[in-house]
């Protein structure tokens, strides 16, 4: 069985038809730039080029960067337009898709659920908290392999700032840091984290987990095991897919 699955993020919109059941992709994802500013009518347009490259006309799902609640409405937007909060997002996309069946969900709970189901997170019954460094840091929680909505911890308080002002892979790209530098902060970040949460699993995502030989062996002192995601940066599109298969 295949759905569309289609995941937005601050600089990129990428998506496509997944095999749910081997949890990847079935072709080559398509990936257009969020566009600046990332409004409601302009996020809707790079959705619906995305969409219309495969010429897909079944259910899609869709991530977006920030709390979604009731599979439709947008409480936060950190990372896109301000103008998003109390946006219908199902309603918008749907409209701007012709009528298509939608779904909407928080990004990382996406990458999370299909970690869960099909990566590093697979058969683990603790505590796992996946965190997705792109723009900002995402994450998603699960204990006994159940998740708990649009957590957000990356707006946990790090040295005074949002600890994705501190540690997200932007910040190291804005400041040219080394892998070196930005894991410190990392390890920082997480060590904030585990005090909270006491994770027995931390999955990292995002782009950033296509290169985590450059920078996970510099973050020491943390308890939990700490391994990258095996999805790596499909892990949204994957998990918005299975979001909308219901």
């Amino acid at each position: 069985m295949q759905i569309f699955g289609v995941d937005i993020g601050g600089s990129g919109i990428k998506g496509a038809p997944v095999d749910l059941g081997r949890g990847d992709l079935a072709q080559e994802r398509c990936k257009v730039l969020t566009p600046q500013p990332a409004d409601p009518d302009g996020v809707a347009d790079g959705v619906k080029e995305v969409v219309e490259h495969f010429g897909w006309t079944g259910p899609v799902g869709l991530t977006f960067p920030g709390v979604v609640t009731g599979g439709a409405m947008v409480r936060t937007a950190a990372n896109v337009d301000k103008s998003w909060v109390d946006t219908d997002a199902r309603s918008l996309f749907s409209e701007r898709l012709g009528g298509l069946d939608v779904t909407v969900v928080n990004d990382a709970d996406a990458a999370g659920v299909a970690e869960m189901n099909f990566g590093a997170g697979r058969g683990r019954q603790g505590t796992v908290i996946l965190l997705t460094f792109g723009t900002g840091i995402g994450s998603a929680v699960f204990h006994g392999g159940v998740l708990v909505p649009n957590t957000e911890l990356g707006h946990l308080e790090l040295d005074g700032h949002d600890a994705e002002k501190r540690a997200s892979s932007k910040v190291k790209e804005d400041h040219d840091m080394s892998w070196e530098q930005w894991a410190h902060r990392v390890r920082k970040y997480l060590a904030h984290v585990e005090m909270l949460f006491s994770p027995e699993l931390f999955i990292i995502g995002g782009g950033v987990s296509r290169k985590s030989q450059k920078f996970l062996h510099y973050i020491e002192g943390i308890q939990a095991e700490i391994v990258p995601a095996q999805l790596q940066n499909n892990a949204g599109i994957v998990g918005a897919a299975m979001h909308a298969s219901g």
